[in-house]
């Protein structure tokens, strides 16, 4: 029977080691999408297409359109405002759509550290 039970322990190792190589290869394909989803973009607008931003997967501006008619010399902070709802709305999208590439690799399992 002891040697039945180190049989048994000789098989968790290998269940060990299969786990750790599933760890190492999810590791890798997670490194992998991270990659790609720099160079993803998204787009935000806000005051009904009055500000426009595209915002990259490394969270940075990509680019800022403005709609003349949105330039009010008497009430620039209603402009500054949009301008920052639309960045924020921009960097919101993107957590998003990292959370969910990020998401279909863990199957929804939340790691610390990741993302």
């Amino acid at each position: 029977m002891g040697y039945k039970g180190g049989m048994g322990n000789m098989g968790g190792m290998g269940n060990m080691s299969n786990m750790l190589k599933q760890a190492q290869k999810l590791q890798e394909e997670m490194a992998k999408t991270q990659e790609e989803l720099k160079s993803k973009t998204v787009e935000a607008s806000v005051g009904g297409g009055a500000v426009q931003v595209v915002v990259s997967g490394k969270m940075e501006l990509v680019e800022l359109k403005i709609k003349p008619e949105a330039v009010d010399p008497e009430d620039v902070e209603m402009l500054e405002d949009m301008i920052k709802a639309a960045v924020n709305e921009g960097f919101r999208k993107v957590e998003e759509m990292t959370s969910s590439e990020m998401g279909k690799l863990t199957g929804g399992l939340k790691i610390p550290g990741l993302f």
